[in-house]
């Protein structure tokens, strides 16, 4: 099962990374525990600069904007290898 956690305060541009990374785990028919993570010390572990974050399998994927629908769909597979 993948971790995928989505990195930010609890802004729209974080609601719409965590809508992105659910559409894709649909997308994929994989299964995915989806995570957000609000509390600034936990997103400051992550050294990202800007939020939104996403992370899938403890790895930063994205920092700073709204990736497109097709690079969330891209790391997730890409981490199921």
């Amino acid at each position: 099962m993948l971790s995928i956690k989505v990195l930010g305060p609890g802004c729209s541009n974080c609601v719409k990374v965590a809508e992105l990374a659910q559409q894709a785990v649909k997308t994929l028919g994989v299964e995915a525990q989806i995570e957000k993570v609000t509390a600034p010390l936990e997103i400051a572990n992550y050294r990202i600069l800007a939020t939104p974050g996403l992370v899938i399998n403890e790895k930063v994927v994205c920092a700073g904007r709204i990736p497109v629908p097709a690079e969330v769909t891209t790391w997730i597979t890409n981490a199921l290898v």
